[in-house]
C-alpha cells in the first residue's frame, strides 16, 4: 500500500469517528427552541379573546339593574313587558299604601267619633236624669201645698164642717196633677174593657153587655202616654 493510500483511510476514518460522536451544537439549537416555545408569551389572538370577554362582562347585567335589563339581555321584546309589569306593579304599590293611610285616618275618625257619641250618651243620661230630679222637685213642691190644706182642716174644731175645706183642697190636687199631664182613668159602665188602661177585679150581675165595664171600683192615672196606675173595674158576666 503507498503512502498516499494510507492517508486516504485515515482521512476516511477521522470523518467517521466525527459522525459518530452527537452533534453537541445542534442539540444547543434544539433544547434553545424548546426554551423558547414554553416560555414564550401567549399570541395576539387570545389576548383579543381575554379582552372581549372582560368588556362582556361588564355590560352583563346584574341584580341591581332591574329584572327588565337582566331579561333584556335574552329578548327585548318580553323585557318591555316585564318593564311594563314592573311600572304596574310600583303604581299599585303607591295605591296600597295610600290606601292603608286612608284607613288609618278613617280608623283614627271612627274611634273619635265614637268616643264623643259615648261621652254625648253620658251627658244625655245626666241631663235627663237632672230634669227628673229637677221636676220631681217642682212637683213635691206643689205637692206640699195641698198637704198643708189638709192639716189645716183636720186642725178645724170639732162639730165643724170640713167639707168644703177638703173639696177645695181636692181640687187644688186636681190642678196640680193637670199641670204636670197627669189625668185620671175613670171609664164609665158599659165601655169595652181595656187590658192596658183597666185592671179587672171580678166579675158581677150586671145589666151592663157581658165583657163590658160594670162599675169603676178605683179610678186610675196616666202621664202622657205612660200608665201611673190602671184603673180597678168590675166586668159584667151578661146575667
Amino acid at each position: 500500500m503507498s503512502e498516499d493510500d494510507a492517508v486516504e483511510i485515515d482521512v476516511e476514518a477521522a470523518d467517521d469517528g466525527d459522525a459518530d460522536e452527537p452533534d453537541e451544537s445542534a442539540e444547543a439549537t434544539e433544547s434553545v427552541s424548546a426554551t423558547d416555545e414554553e416560555g414564550a408569551e401567549p399570541s395576539g389572538e387570545p389576548e383579543t379573546a381575554e379582552a372581549d370577554e372582560e368588556t362582556a362582562d361588564d355590560t352583563e347585567p346584574t341584580l341591581d339593574d332591574g329584572l327588565a335589563a337582566r331579561v333584556a339581555n335574552h329578548d327585548e321584546e318580553v323585557a318591555a313587558d316585564v318593564a311594563e309589569l314592573e311600572a304596574r306593579v310600583a303604581e299599585l304599590e303607591e295605591e296600597l299604601a295610600a290606601a292603608e293611610d286612608e284607613i288609618d285616618d278613617l280608623t283614627e275618625r271612627l274611634k273619635r267619633k265614637q268616643a264623643d257619641f259615648q261621652n254625648y250618651k253620658q251627658r244625655q243620661k245626666k241631663k235627663r236624669q237632672q230634669i227628673k230630679e229637677r221636676a220631681a222637685a217642682d212637683f213635691v213642691e206643689q205637692i206640699v201645698d195641698v198637704r198643708d190644706n189638709l192639716i189645716r182642716a183636720l186642725e178645724q174644731e170639732e162639730g165643724t164642717d170640713i167639707r168644703p175645706g177638703v173639696e177645695s183642697t181636692l181640687e187644688e190636687f186636681d190642678r196640680v196633677l193637670a199641670e204636670e199631664d197627669v189625668e185620671p182613668i175613670e171609664p164609665e159602665a158599659g165601655e169595652e174593657v181595656d187590658p192596658t188602661r183597666h185592671q179587672v177585679m171580678l166579675r158581677v150581675e150586671s145589666d151592663q153587655p157581658e165583657g163590658t165595664i160594670a162599675e169603676l171600683y178605683q179610678p186610675g192615672y196616666e202621664m202622657g202616654d205612660s200608665i201611673v196606675r190602671e184603673a180597678q173595674v168590675t166586668v159584667s158576666d151578661g146575667e
